[in-house]
């Protein structure tokens, strides 16, 4: 069982999404607006969000930009506006998932197991390797403290950043396609494209890169993916 917490300020779907919830077996704790939506997330801390955009008093990009500086919980969006730009703006302020209205439940509820699922996995990895850290120069990623440093210095990474950083870096060498990336990291066919992939290696070669526009560690191959530096 999973504590989530859904915000929409549609009484109606919020009651139809926590009704599907709770039948399987989530505590599911609701909020109708932006401000709502902070005090009860600080008060409960949930495992994940289901959060819409359009909210009143506090839109939900700038709910979520706040709550990813709180937490590392899983934010899953919900959009009524099916353009590109809406979509790409959330992934970049720290959203892990959107699904655009309207939607499946059972699409809803296959998210929120994938999301609870990669949760789980890295909550139970230090137990299996708690010294286990991937290294590629100055860089470093440590899997147990969730970390990672670049010349002794920290570098603050989005959960999904991070997640991707470490897929690459276990598979240094080898040409990963989107479409990998995709299935492996977000644990379901991906129906909005691989356009997500690129926004968080964007994200990444930022942070991480000397030069982002002239990225070195994580190269392109062009028409086909992305690959760490062997």
């Amino acid at each position: 069982m999973a504590r989530i917490l859904v915000v929409d300020d549609e009484p109606s779907l919020v009651d139809t999404i926590r009704y599907n919830l709770k039948r399987e077996g989530h505590d599911v704790s609701v909020a109708y607006d932006g401000l709502e939506a902070l005090e009860v997330a600080r008060r409960l801390r949930p495992d994940l969000i289901v959060l819409d955009v359009m909210l009143p008093k506090l839109d939900g990009f700038e709910v979520c930009r706040t709550l990813r500086s709180e937490t590392t919980s899983p934010i899953l969006m919900l959009t009524a506006k099916a353009s590109e730009i809406d979509k790409v703006v959330g992934l970049e302020i720290g959203a892990d998932d959107y699904l655009a209205k309207p939607f499946s439940f059972r699409e809803l509820l296959a998210r929120v197991r994938a999301s609870l699922r990669r949760v789980q996995m890295l909550r139970a990895e230090p137990q299996t390797s708690t010294d286990e850290q991937l290294t590629a120069g100055d860089l470093t990623v440590d899997l147990a403290r969730h970390e990672v440093t670049r010349a002794g210095r920290p570098i603050a990474l989005k959960p999904k950043e991070f997640d991707l950083l470490a897929y690459l870096m276990r598979n240094r060498g080898r040409v990963l396609t989107r479409d990998v990336l995709l299935q492996n990291l977000w644990g379901y066919e991906y129906d909005g494209g691989t356009r997500t992939v690129d926004v968080h290696i964007r994200g990444l070669r930022e942070k991480i890169e000397d030069d982002p526009g002239r990225p070195d560690l994580i190269q392109t191959v062009r028409g086909v993916g992305y690959r760490f530096k062997a």
